[in-house]
C-alpha cells in the first residue's frame, strides 16, 4: 500500500486579452452557415459563454473597430461662469441624476445630464 503524499498542482490559467478586431474575427467565424459556436470558440481557446456574449454585442454594435483618429481620454478644462449671466436655479440646485461605477482601481461618479457615447468610451478605456 502506497501512503506517500502526492502534492496537486492546479494550473491557474491567466486571463487572455483579446483586441477588438480578433474579437469581431471569431464572431464574423461563427456567423458563418453551419458554423458552431462552441467549436469555434474551442479553436480558439474561448468559453462559448463568452462567445456568445461577444456577439450579442457584435449585434448591438458595441463591438465596433475603432480609427486610430478616435480620440481616447480628452483633457478637461473647467471655467467659471460669467458673472453677467443669469444662472438657472432649477439645474444649480441638484443634478438630474447620478451614475456611480466601482472599479477594481477605484470610483467613477457622473453627476447630471451624461452623454451615452462619452460613458461609453470613458468606460472602454478604464475596463479595457
Amino acid at each position: 500500500m502506497d501512503t506517500s503524499e502526492r502534492a496537486v498542482v492546479k494550473r491557474v490559467a491567466q486571463r487572455q486579452r483579446r483586441s477588438v478586431e480578433e474579437k469581431r474575427r471569431i464572431v464574423e467565424e461563427t456567423l458563418q452557415p453551419g458554423a458552431s459556436v462552441a467549436r469555434v470558440a474551442r479553436a480558439h481557446g474561448v468559453n462559448a459563454n463568452q462567445v456568445f456574449a461577444w456577439r450579442r454585442r457584435y449585434r448591438q454594435g458595441s463591438l465596433e473597430l475603432r480609427s486610430s483618429e478616435t480620440p481616447g481620454l480628452l483633457a478637461v478644462r473647467v471655467v467659471r461662469a460669467e458673472a453677467g449671466r443669469p444662472k438657472s436655479t432649477a439645474s444649480q440646485q441638484r443634478p438630474s441624476g447620478m451614475i456611480q461605477v466601482k472599479l477594481p482601481k477605484g470610483h467613477l461618479r457622473l453627476t447630471g445630464c451624461v452623454d451615452a457615447e462619452a460613458l461609453r468610451v470613458v468606460l472602454e478605456k478604464l475596463l479595457g
